[in-house]
């Protein structure tokens, strides 16, 4: 395998992953710290960012980004037919890149579930339980 493709496998997984915590930052975050009762946390964190309230806005598109580049980011790191050089020290390596590749592929996959929880799933399951 061409040492260009694990470096682009490589950044996507990340990017994925940047991406993924942005819907945790815009959604899921400020769920959690209200319910915890740390409002005047999150109304103080929103004060020194106010982009995070251009992300809650965009929520929608942050999500479809986030799961577009995350959807990319699978296809790279397990589609059918890649393999490690044959080399041993360079399929040492790629074997190393691989794991830590899945490893950030799914913990942005969970932040992305968790978010989209938080941000579409949460207040009508709560709705729905109380009546």
């Amino acid at each position: 395998m061409p040492l260009q493709e694990t470096q682009k496998r490589n950044n996507l997984a990340w990017l994925a992953l940047f991406t993924s915590m942005t819907t945790l930052v815009c959604c899921a975050l400020p769920i959690l710290l209200v319910s915890l009762g740390l409002g005047a946390t999150y109304a103080a964190m929103t004060d020194s960012a106010p982009w995070l309230i251009t992300l809650g806005k965009y929520k929608a598109v942050t999500f479809f980004v986030a799961g577009i580049l995350i959807s990319g980011a699978a296809w790279f790191t397990w589609r059918p037919g890649r393999a490690c050089p044959t080399d041993p020290i360079l399929a040492a390596q790629c074997q190393r890149v691989d794991k830590w590749n899945k490893r950030a592929l799914v913990l942005a996959i969970s932040a992305w579930l968790i978010g989209f929880f938080a941000a579409y799933l949460a207040f009508p399951l709560q709705v729905w339980l109380e009546n």
